[in-house]
């Protein structure tokens, strides 16, 4: 491939360069060219070398092209992580990129999903949705008269990298300064901005101001917040479940999911319907048990994961209904890793001699109650129940009904209490203390004449305890 060269003296701002993760030097460098065996050559991301640098067309389609016919003479495209960046910012924009790869944040997650390009053939590919590679909007379409009344201006958000998100359908990734001339008076302020399609077709500009917080104590869309959803929302930014919201317009009933934009402090409905899990993360490929959860707003604790820099890490991932993709929950996963490091709350895979699926030990681990049979009592008779991990003590709380009561698993009746006390404890029961052989699953009285018989028969004073 050869390199592409400016002619006719092109505007600068038009102009992107491909900056790529070096897996040797584990640096960020600019991307000079292919050679004729498919192997990438690069040199330092700096001004000294911007000469040598690959350059290309800014405009989307003829950058989704062009990437498009370099990947497929690349000889190993999965090798590499690829970002673009405009030519006059790339050396600034690189060593942020590099930075953030070192340090991973959500923030710095965000930052990197700005600029990464998502290839359909690589294994560390970003959770950001396939869907952000489309355009939804051109700035053709954008009123820039009206918006030059807020003080923006193609130019403005460009610098400001905002518009590509915009007209991907997507909110900016960071605040941008907006300016309101009320003709009596002026008004500035930053906020987040995103596009969208008014009922006549027009594309408008929506400004997401920033709140002192959110408004959790007054219905949303017909959802009323319980205690726990609160918190989830404060702390994480997701609710974590899915509810049913009522469309002002229709009263159409939309089961969804709410997030809460962590920058502005608004509350964000993502329909269910609308989605989209991807088949793997950061070279994990998820099962149809993990992808439900993301879809129900759970997090999803994933070990083994290979990060941007070729190393293995774990963490949690939950569906961000702002974003509209599924995100890494960092604070999560720092919590999740003290919790792993202290010997006392290391979280066993088996309960009393039963060993848990992964499933149900992704579950477990995340602080969730979990439902378990085929259990045996000392007797070696089965019964069932429920377990919890106590995040804060590392302890497994076991109960024989369901604390949260759950409706999709079957429930365990308190007869089970009166079998594992009888059977493993050592205690008595008034309806079976004469009896000789263990009570069987469930067994409150006896089962059978045989039983009755030996159970009405005079016995020898019992020094048993009584239940």
């Amino acid at each position: 491939m050869e390199n592409i060269t400016n002619t006719q003296n092109p505007d600068p701002s038009l102009i992107n360069i491909l900056l790529v993760l070096n897996p040797k030097t584990n640096k960020i460098e600019a991307v000079k060219t292919v050679d004729n065996k498919g192997d990438l050559k690069t040199v330092p991301n700096t001004e000294k070398y911007q000469n040598q640098f690959l350059k290309i067309d800014k405009q989307g389609d003829l950058f989704s092209n062009f990437f498009s016919n370099f990947l497929s003479q690349l000889k190993n495209p999965t090798l590499f992580n690829f970002f673009k960046s405009p030519l006059k910012e790339s050396e600034n924009i690189g060593k942020q990129i590099q930075h953030h790869l070192k340090n991973p944040s959500t923030e710095g997650e965000e930052f990197l999903n700005t600029y990464k390009i998502l290839t359909s053939n690589t294994n560390t590919m970003s959770t950001t949705p396939l869907s952000e590679k489309e355009y939804q909007y051109s700035a053709d379409q954008i009123d820039w008269n009206m918006m030059s009344k807020f003080g923006l201006t193609k130019e403005k958000l460009e610098k400001a990298n905002a518009l590509d998100p915009m007209l991907k359908g997507f909110k900016t990734n960071g605040l941008v300064p907006v300016t309101i001339n009320l003709g009596t008076a002026l008004t500035k302020m930053d906020a987040r901005l995103s596009l969208n399609t008014n009922d006549a077709g027009d594309v408008v500009i929506n400004i997401h101001g920033i709140r002192k917080e959110p408004n959790l104590n007054f219905k949303f869309l017909g959802h009323e917040f319980s205690l726990e959803d609160k918190k989830n929302l404060m702390e994480n930014g997701n609710m974590g479940r899915v509810v049913d919201l009522i469309n002002p317009k229709t009263d159409e009933i939309i089961p969804s999911l709410i997030s809460r934009d962590r920058l502005t402090n608004e509350l964000v409905a993502y329909k269910v319907e609308n989605i989209k899990i991807p088949d793997e993360i950061k070279g994990i490929k998820l099962n149809e048990e993990q992808k439900q959860m993301l879809i129900e707003g759970k997090p999803l604790y994933l070990e083994g994961m290979i990060s941007t820099k070729g190393e293995p890490f774990n963490a949690y991932l939950q569906f961000n209904a702002d974003k509209k993709y599924v995100e890494f929950l960092f604070d999560n996963n720092q919590k999740h890793q003290q919790t792993q490091n202290n010997p006392r709350s290391e979280v066993p895979r088996a309960f009393r001699g039963k060993e848990l699926s992964e499933e149900q030990y992704s579950q477990f681990k995340s602080g969730q109650t979990i439902y378990i049979d085929g259990l045996l009592d000392k007797k070696d008779q089965p019964y069932h129940g429920y377990i919890t991990l106590n995040q804060e003590t590392g302890k497994i709380d076991f109960s024989f009904q369901n604390p949260n009561k759950l409706k999709e698993q079957p429930k365990p009746t308190e007869t089970h209490k009166t079998q594992t006390a009888v059977n493993s404890e050592g205690k008595t029961n008034e309806a079976t203390k004469n009896l000789k052989t263990p009570l069987q699953k469930a067994q409150q009285s006896p089962k059978d004449k045989k039983q009755k018989d030996q159970q009405e028969k005079p016995q020898p004073h019992s020094k048993g305890r009584k239940m």
